[in-house]
């Protein structure tokens, strides 16, 4: 006789308000184990994690806080869907555990009684004890489990207090105690029992939160909250980008390293080519964003667990009311000033699908840390260093101009994408103001490290194969004609020279050979076909290549040209030398072919295209859709270019 197949894992279902705690009592339960990801056909976040429960294998189901059963929301729709068991590869829970706030709890009650009204086996999960006693509360939890009818399990989740309790009840939800009569499903009347509850079990009500009614009277005062918005943002954006630089550079010196030391070890060719500049090079352009991802959302959540998020949001929203954005999109744009990965991965905080996705389309248009060596060598090289009214730099005028370029045309874009892609009425902005809290570094720390884990495979793997794809396209066909033609020049060398000057020759002809291979790759081949359509913006086929390398990161545009004019790749001697041979390029003609319309036209491109494979990449990732995706590639790049034409045909006419 066969055996019985083993039953699948116990699925426990964890419902809750938002700010109710559900998310602290999520990682108490499951700690690093969380699966992070988007339900089938939406951008709604996903979370579960396998636990074991006394023997028992347990798989625990983070759904999306919600304050009702019936959805005016994709995340509360995607609540009631997986409760229903009408979401593909998402069965539905065997047992439900209920997360509410005790502070609160009048506002939780009828939400209670929908869950217990499903007929599942259910308990309740209270949390915020502590703040409630400091608040004078007293509630009876013996009496709320009888009124109830379900497990009531007290909690302290940041301090562990009844985690072990409520780990004890998990594993048999099959003898949990269930109530004699489902709680009315009519609004008046569920009213009425949420109120008769309450008055049953709170012996005494919670009085106001003293220290939030203080702060909040400075924090959402007219004049006083809009200028500390103004500093905490300030600060905030300073921090993400000071603080992340360094440990970019480390990033990218470490990548650097081990090039040379895989280069070092493997033999010259192709194999030493692909590993050095496809493989490292490739991991090194996904794990450079990290610093930024990590820094951002550590101080998003501090401040989000802290109380000021929402503030913030409260703030901000009349003012982004007037593009058709709301409060919350503020930060996640802020935010795309040093990356737009992490910052259209902040949208997550924008509860309106419509409100998030316009976001999203508009936040590449902010210019990121990547545009600043682009913006760094044409300003050097065509900016003179002179000052304005006598004592303001025109270069950082210049570059100020850029950054503005872009908030104006995301302001024309958000309402134009409002009024015709994203059509419909503008969400309600509902935000509750929780009070203010001292966070749990541990909690933080684990929702960054979800964040971190998710962009490193999910976004991190599409980044490395675009990488690949460019170096590829960049390395063949290697011309046999250019590399014998070098060989015989270091032959020559090698008879004429000696020492130092033997080892300085050989490094400028290896740069030179690096050049002309570039040019004769397919990526080379790819720069003339297009270079009929980016002469009108008074591009050469160099520059239209170095755009097209650029792809994966922008950045890449300036050792590509160091590539191809025959500089090597990197540092500082090299960039001086770039500046000197841009100034001095020309057409067949004799003319110059980087003029300051030109330099212009160039800077104004980058300034609006979506030239980043991160970004297309997150993009994906955050609305669950390649259409979207690829909508944002194909806009930004058609408006790039329509803005670098008209800037390179005005400027020359003027010139």
């Amino acid at each position: 006789m066969s055996e019985a197949a083993a039953p699948g894992p116990l699925r426990l279902g964890l419902l809750g308000n938002p700010n109710s705690g559900k998310t602290t009592l999520f990682n108490a339960l499951t700690g690093l184990r969380a699966r992070v990801g988007n339900y089938p056909g939406v951008t709604v976040e996903r979370r579960e994690a396998d636990i074991d429960l006394d023997g028992r294998r347990a798989v625990v189901i983070d759904l999306p806080g919600t304050y009702s059963l019936e959805p005016l929301s994709e995340d509360e729709a995607i609540v009631s869907r997986v409760l229903a068991g009408d979401v593909a590869e998402v069965p539905p829970p065997d047992a439900l555990v209920v997360v509410a706030d005790a502070c609160s709890l009048e506002r939780s009650l009828a939400f209670v009684g929908d869950i217990v009204r499903r007929g599942l086996p259910t308990c309740l999960v209270l949390t915020m004890l502590d703040e409630l006693h400091a608040r004078g509360g007293r509630l009876d939890r013996e009496r709320l489990e009888a009124a109830l009818g379900i497990p009531v399990i007290e909690v302290i989740g940041h301090r562990g207090i009844g985690i072990d309790r409520l780990r004890a009840l998990l594993p048999a939800p099959e003898t949990w105690s269930t109530p004699p009569l489902p709680p009315p499903a009519e609004r008046d009347e569920r009213a009425r029992w949420a109120d008769s509850v309450l008055s049953h079990v709170l012996s005494t009500r919670p009085g106001r939160h003293r220290l939030t009614d203080a702060i909040d009277r400075v924090v959402l005062h007219p004049m006083l909250g809009v200028a500390l918005f103004v500093v905490v943002m300030t600060c905030f954006f300073q921090l993400i980008f000071a603080w992340a630089s360094p440990l970019m550079d480390a990033i990218d010196g470490g990548v650097a390293v081990l090039g040379e030391a895989a280069r070092a070890g493997l033999p010259p060719g192709l194999l030493a080519d692909f590993v050095v500049d496809g493989v490292i090079a490739g991991v090194g352009s996904v794990v450079i964003f990290l610093p930024q991802i990590v820094l951002l959302f550590a101080l998003l959540h501090l401040l989000e667990d802290v109380g000021y998020m929402a503030r913030a949001a409260f703030v901000v929203d009349r003012v982004m009311g007037w593009v058709g954005l709301e409060g919350r999109a503020f930060v996640a744009l802020l935010s795309s000033y040093a990356c737009a990965v992490p910052g259209i991965m902040a949208t997550r905080t924008i509860s309106d699908r419509r409100d998030r996705l316009l976001t999203i389309l508009v936040a590449p248009l902010m210019s990121c840390s990547a545009r600043l060596p682009v913006y760094a060598i044409l300003i050097a090289a065509f900016v003179p260093p002179a000052l304005v009214l006598g004592f303001v730099p025109l270069r950082g005028v210049v570059l100020g101009l850029l950054y503005l370029l872009g908030i104006v045309v995301a302001v024309i874009a958000a309402i134009v994408i409002r009024k015709t892609l994203v059509r419909g009425p503008t969400a309600d902005f509902v935000m509750e103001l929780p009070p203010y809290r001292v966070p749990s570094l541990r909690n933080v720390g684990l929702r960054v490290y979800d964040r971190s884990k998710d962009f490193a495979w999910k976004a991190g793997t599409i980044i490395f194969a675009m990488s690949i794809v460019v170096w590829a396209l960049g390395y063949f066909p290697r011309s046999s004609e250019v590399l014998d033609r070098y060989e015989s020049k270091r032959e020559e060398l090698a008879a004429n020279l000696e020492g130092d000057e033997l080892e300085e020759a050989r490094s400028r002809l290896d740069n030179e050979e690096r050049g002309a291979l570039l040019r004769a790759s397919a990526l080379g081949r790819m720069g003339r076909a297009i270079e009929p359509v980016v002469r009108p913006l008074g591009w050469d086929w160099r520059i239209g290549m170095a755009v097209l390398a650029a792809f994966p990161a922008r950045e890449v545009v300036v050792s590509t040209l160091g590539i191809v004019y025959d500089l090597g790749e990197e540092g500082a001697e090299q960039e001086e030398r770039l500046v000197t041979r841009i100034r001095n390029t020309k057409w067949p003609d004799g003319s110059r072919i980087f003029t300051v319309p030109v330099a212009l036209s160039l800077m104004v491109f980058f300034a609006l295209c979506c030239q980043c494979g991160a970004t297309v990449a997150t993009i994906r990732r955050e609305t669950n859709s390649w259409r979207w995706a690829i909508f944002a590639f194909t806009y930004l790049t058609v408006l790039a270019y329509v803005a670098a034409l008209l800037t390179y045909q005005v400027g020359t006419a003027l010139a």
